[in-house]
């Protein structure tokens, strides 16, 4: 009897012992990975707010530090929108696909993992300068990359919040009580308002005439300078060789310059000078135009003015260049600039008279952008000047109403778009490309949705 205990505590070590057994030869099958988040599901989120963190990348961007950018953008009234996805989500064209579910026209980033690029609709913001946000802000931590970024779109970038994200907001109206307290104050403080608006309109008027006199020197320096060029250009309209094409070539650039002078003669507010500097642009390019086809080579392609100097003539090629005290970028040069930036020499840059003496003109004060915004029209200022003085300033609503323009101005007909609801009827070529480059991926170099990284 006494070995009964004895026996069923053997039993009980013995099954103890197997079960051990069968616990170290099973190895439970891992969970199933999850699936990563639909980009449908991401559009839909960021239809109603302009900032998204998956869940699997919480630790990249906290709630607060989401909620300040979704904020910024909403209070800045542009079309930005921000995904913050976890390394390894499929790239396989991600813009392309991001942008088709959102049907929304704007500047699109995703930070995912380590990696970060963005894509735009051309009206929004044009590749080179989106090329160049990406770029000032390359191999920065997440939250410092997504802020920087996100301070220099909103400078530079042109459209406006898609009305979804104020759908939630409240809908009520004014008070009346509220609204007669504001006629009392308004009655009461109605001979003060009247006064202080004649100053700051003789304020504004004056300062408008400081600008214009400034940008007169500027301008009569380039209308000389091409003056002097058609003096120089040995070519005569009956000359051996001479066809239809070269004398039509030299009349464009005969009737530029004389409507550069007219125009600028009638000149009254400085925004006005764009369209100056838009007919020398015209005239510069015609002139080599003509001289191609006199020396028989091929006609140059219709590119911007030289960036450093528009009166060195239309480039011929895109080259980096950093500002000091910013960011590397692509700017249009000419043959003499890309060989002194090749040797490691400082281009031949144009300079204007400050208050500090002179500065190269983009970092001179506001006065000068409608002068460059004659010469680089077609949407491409804002990527040349991203960080830059002038840069900064233009893109202020105090510029716009000083000057009569904003970046918006430098896209073409219409000026920037976006925010508006375009569904995937929008250009491919805008967001294509990508992140992996030759895989297909989506990722790798920023730009617009087209053409690749």
């Amino acid at each position: 009897m006494k070995s009964a205990p004895r026996t069923r505590g053997l039993l009980r070590l013995a099954a103890a012992l197997a079960l051990a057994a069968l616990t170290m030869l099973w190895v439970a099958p891992a969970p199933p990975a999850a699936a990563a988040t639909s980009v449908s599901t991401i559009a839909e989120a960021l239809r109603d707010s302009p900032v998204y963190v998956d869940p699997a990348a919480s630790d990249q961007l906290s709630t607060a530090d989401a909620t300040t950018l979704a904020d910024q953008i909403e209070n800045a009234d542009k079309p930005l929108f921000i995904a913050v996805l976890p390394a390894g989500y499929p790239t396989q064209n991600l813009f392309t696909k991001l942008r088709t579910a959102t049907g929304i026209t704007g500047l699109y980033a995703i930070r995912l993992g380590d990696a970060f690029d963005a894509r735009a609709d051309s009206t929004v913001l044009p590749r080179s300068a989106v090329r160049n946000l990406v770029t000032t802000v390359a191999g920065e931590d997440t939250r410092s990359q997504l802020s920087d970024f996100t301070n220099s779109a909103l400078t530079n970038m042109g459209g406006s919040a898609p009305a979804s994200w104020n759908s939630s907001s409240d809908g009520g109206g004014v008070p009346t009580g509220a609204l007669i307290t504001l006629g009392a104050v308004l009655v009461a403080g109605g001979a003060g308002g009247y006064a202080l608006v004649r100053r700051n309109r003789r304020r504004h008027e004056e300062e408008q005439r400081a600008a214009l006199e400034k940008l007169r020197v500027v301008v009569d320096e380039d209308i000389t300078a091409f003056g002097e060029e058609l003096d120089r250009l040995d070519f005569h309209p009956a000359e051996r060789g001479a066809d239809d094409a070269m004398r039509a070539d030299y009349e464009r650039a005969l009737d530029a310059y004389e409507q550069a002078k007219t125009l600028m003669a009638e000149v009254r507010r400085p925004e006005e000078v764009r369209a100056v500097t838009q007919a020398l642009e015209e005239g510069r390019f015609s002139l080599a135009q003509l001289a191609a086809r006199r020396e028989g080579r091929p006609l140059p392609d219709r590119r911007a003015p030289c960036f450093f100097d528009p009166r060195h003539g239309p480039s011929v090629t895109d080259a980096t260049w950093t500002p000091p005290s910013g960011a590397p970028r692509e700017v249009p040069v000419c043959a003499a600039d890309a060989t002194r930036l090749a040797d490691g020499r400082d281009p031949v840059m144009r300079e204007v008279d400050t208050d500090a003496g002179r500065r190269p003109y983009w970092d001179a004060g506001p006065a000068y952008g409608p002068w460059a915004g004659g010469y680089f029209g077609g949407g491409i200022l804002p990527g040349l000047l991203v960080g830059t003085v002038l840069g900064s300033m233009m893109a202020t609503p105090a510029y716009a109403s000083d000057y009569g323009t904003g970046y918006g101005d430098f896209g073409g007909p219409g000026g920037y778009e976006g925010g508006d609801v375009s569904g995937a009827n929008f250009d491919s070529d805008d967001f294509g490309g990508g992140f992996g480059g030759g895989d297909g991926g989506d990722f790798g170099g920023g730009g617009d949705f087209g053409g690749g990284f």
